[in-house]
């Protein structure tokens, strides 16, 4: 194993999961809201976005090209690393992946969530998750797991969505000039934003940070002034229960009532184009838009944009050195600084029964 990531002998990238075809559609639902409580009709209706397409979620191949691109900037800088992946709620499931790494020797991991955000779904969820996970095999046969630090705010996240929001803009008619930039991101419970809030910044308020750096910067480099507003997608469950707003499709109208006639939807509260992107930005949204005469484009996502994979690289760099005792400094954009390698204790916790409703994938913005 290579020095620079020791003690750390696997990385393993844990994502929420999604079907890969149609007869997979029900039994995922059927994990997603496992202990919910919500009837078979409901399932059915949420699945209803997956047929259009073949029940196919694009997640599955999005992580797999994740995966491939943190081996390939590993090998890039002479880095000996195995990277392997799972998923909290469909093949390849987190326990047999531990299994499998800790049959080949594997003895410490770092996991990078596929969630740049702190929240009760984005992250504490993850990390009960993966402690249940080591449960079920067991301390004598499961390796010892940290988490990586929520990265919202990693400087190669950010570029890399900067990147993305620049290349949208030029497919608008005359750019940036009177352009409005539509930053989205999964809407969560309002008891789901309080949580998150309780020992660090808020879900919204690391949204927040990181639209202030992008419009700066789109400003300082690209001379582009533009207006700028945080909206939602991908709301559930009971409509009694106030969620974070305003909605995508409402705030299009809004902004369509306030003469805006060109927009980017940016969707930065997901590091790639899966479900509430295909669906909720890509046919939703665009179709709201083009209802109010706005010429609207969507900006892709960090994806496996270099600057992104080699921010993550550099994350994982600096956790196994502070792990070995030395001093590296947090590289960070914005003004909320780097969130703590260990996540306080009550972060982000959930009092039973407040997490409610059928995130379709409330875990991929995560």
């Amino acid at each position: 194993m290579t020095s620079a990531v020791l003690p750390y002998d696997a990385l393993l990238i844990c994502s929420f999961g999604g079907p890969n075809g149609l007869d997979d559609v029900i039994p995922f639902l059927r994990n997603v809201t496992r202990g919910k409580n919500i009837p078979e009709d409901r399932l059915a209706e949420v699945g209803e976005h997956y047929h259009r397409f073949d029940g196919r979620s694009p997640i599955n191949e999005q992580n797999l090209a994740l995966v491939g691109a943190i081996r390939a900037e590993l090998a890039r800088r002479g880095i000996e690393l195995p990277v392997v992946w799972s998923n909290r709620n469909w093949h390849p499931y987190t326990v047999d992946t531990l299994r499998d790494a800790a049959a080949f020797g594997a003895q410490r991991v770092l996991t990078l969530v596929t969630s740049a955000y702190a929240s009760y779904s984005g992250s504490r969820q993850y990390r009960e998750h993966l402690a249940a996970a080591r449960a079920e095999l067991g301390a004598d046969h499961a390796p010892q797991i940290d988490m990586l630090r929520p990265f919202f705010n990693d400087p190669g996240f950010v570029e890399a969505n900067l990147e993305a929001i620049v290349e949208a803009a030029d497919e608008l008619d005359g750019g940036f000039d009177g352009a409005h930039i539509v930053y989205v991101t999964h809407s969560i419970p309002d008891t789901m934003q309080d949580a998150s809030a309780v020992t660090g910044p808020g879900y919204r308020e690391q949204h927040e940070d990181v639209r202030a750096v992008i419009d700066a910067a789109l400003a300082a480099r690209h001379g582009a002034e533009v207006e700028s507003s945080l909206a939602y997608c991908s709301r559930s469950g009971d409509p009694r229960v106030p969620w974070l707003e305003p909605d995508v499709n409402d705030h299009i109208a809004e902004l369509a009532a306030r003469g805006v006639t060109k927009i980017v939807i940016a969707p930065i509260g997901f590091i790639s184009d899966h479900m509430e992107v295909a669906f909720d930005l890509d046919i939703e949204a665009l179709e709201t838009a083009s209802e109010h005469g706005i010429q609207a484009v969507r900006a892709g996502t960090a994806s496996v944009r270099p600057a992104f994979i080699a921010g993550l690289v550099d994350l994982v760099l600096e956790r196994a050195a502070r792990e070995r005792g030395e001093t590296p400094s947090a590289r960070t954009a914005g003004a909320l600084g780097a969130l703590p390698d260990v996540a306080p204790p009550g972060s982000c916790r959930m009092r039973h029964g407040e997490v409610t409703g059928i995130p379709v994938l409330a875990g991929e913005e995560d």
